[in-house]
């Protein structure tokens, strides 16, 4: 498989990091994550901003964000992928520096630059199926909303999701459900939706921020509210969402069933939208 390392094309086998690289020694970077429909990448200055939005909150400085969507479109021609379906992931860590040091480096440092991809398979099972989640105390930091690499909690809470039998955790901290450990948490009550408010304690999921737009587009009703764990029982049906996630029905959440333990009507009918809006191809944008 060919990647993208420091400004070259290669093979993935071919790329060397030093151990004294920030990103191996401190989790002194971050990374984005963007997919491709019909062969275009997805909201890509949106995800191309939240990136830059990471960058600066950790102070790395890298120029070359508009670079970056060429970069993934010629890895797209290098592995023959044109006829399907990928995510590419952007790793951009504080670069080598010796000898290990807490602070900063001089900054003559060069970022380490890392892109590749991956080819999606549709999960159609538990799109259509709905999923199981568990409820995990939120252990994160206080800046959540940075996309960091720094992803240990999200590692072992996602682990104990699957060694108990579900999908995905979501962090609940003091009482509140705010987002899962690689997904955005929603909440259907009548004819709207609930999610999480922008705030540190969450990341601004580019897929959260799309169907908010058709939402509103569809007269659905969107309230960005707190999400009680004391008062799930007054909801209707849950999912989550996320850039290859899309739209998942929530079917169990700890040992509450939701509703009848299958795919809510309202969750199927924000699945169908998002999908509409995906096949109309009014996202795709124009060089």
């Amino acid at each position: 498989m060919k990647v993208y390392y420091n400004e070259k094309y290669m093979e993935l086998d071919e790329v060397r990091i030093s151990p004294f690289d920030r990103g191996f020694q401190y989790a002194d970077g971050v990374y984005e994550v963007m997919r491709t429909y019909f062969g275009k990448l997805f909201h890509v200055t949106d995800h191309l901003e939240r990136l830059s939005d990471s960058l600066k909150a950790i102070r790395i400085k890298f120029k070359d964000i508009g670079e970056l969507e060429n970069i993934i479109y010629k890895l797209i021609e290098l592995n023959n992928y044109s006829d399907i379906e990928v995510s590419a992931y952007i790793q951009i860590t504080r670069g080598e520096y010796y000898p290990r040091k807490h602070s900063f480096p001089p900054e003559n440092v060069k970022p380490t630059v890392f892109v590749s991809l991956t080819p999606i398979t549709n999960d159609t099972k538990t799109i259509g199926k709905g999923i199981k989640v568990i409820t995990e105390k939120d252990i994160r930091w206080l800046r959540c909303d940075i996309k960091s690499i720094s992803l240990l909690p999200s590692v072992l809470a996602n682990q104990h999701a699957i060694d108990e039998g579900a999908n995905e955790a979501v962090w609940v901290r003091d009482g509140i459900l705010y987002e899962g450990s690689h997904t955005n948490f929603w909440a259907v009550k009548g004819d709207s939706v609930w999610t999480a408010p922008l705030s540190n304690y969450i990341l601004p999921g580019i897929s959260r921020k799309v169907l908010i737009k058709v939402c509103m587009e569809n007269n659905i009703g969107v309230i960005e509210d707190l999400i009680r764990k004391d008062e799930l029982d007054l909801y209707d049906e849950f999912f989550i969402t996320g850039t290859t996630t899309e739209v998942k029905p929530i079917i169990q959440i700890d040992y509450m069933r939701v509703g009848d333990g299958k795919p809510g009507k309202f969750t199927k009918r924000i699945q169908s939208l998002l999908f509409d809006y995906v096949n109309s191809k009014r996202w795709i944008e124009i060089p």
